[in-house]
């Protein structure tokens, strides 16, 4: 047997702490804009077909009262609003993250690139510690 001890491993606590720093949103691709779009015209679309459904409901529901003989226009009324019910869901899914979507691409187009360094590694050194002493 050895009389050498093993080497004592390194405490991962003894590095300078990092500094906490909000993460800052990255770039907006062209491909992030080309959905945000797309989802934002879809939950349109939807919207609209949804609103022509419920009119269309109406109407049949008119159609339907004014004689006994169109009371088959009340079911096809019906089964609209079974589809609307079914179409909310979906709305909603297109429609909450295309608004964000859109609303991020929004924020970066008004935000002007200014090339600042990071703050996380703004006073930082190669060697991974940080300065604390503030230049003007």
């Amino acid at each position: 047997m050895s009389d050498q001890q093993p080497a004592p491993h390194p405490d991962p606590m003894t590095a300078a702490p990092v500094a906490y720093v909000t993460p800052r949103a990255g770039g907006v691709s062209d491909a992030y804009r080309r959905w945000a779009g797309i989802l934002l015209g879809l939950a349109i679309a939807l919207g609209a077909l949804m609103v022509v459904a419920f009119l269309a409901s109406v109407v049949l529901l008119v159609v339907a009262d004014r004689d006994t003989g169109n009371a088959a226009y009340g079911y096809l009324a019906l089964i609209l609003w079974v589809v609307i019910a079914a179409a909310l869901p979906l709305l909603i899914a297109l429609a909450v993250p295309g608004a964000v979507m859109t609303q991020r691409v929004r924020q970066q187009r008004r935000a002007p690139h200014t090339g600042a360094p990071d703050a996380r590694t703004e006073g930082a050194h190669p060697d991974g510690t940080l300065t604390t002493e503030h230049t003007p």
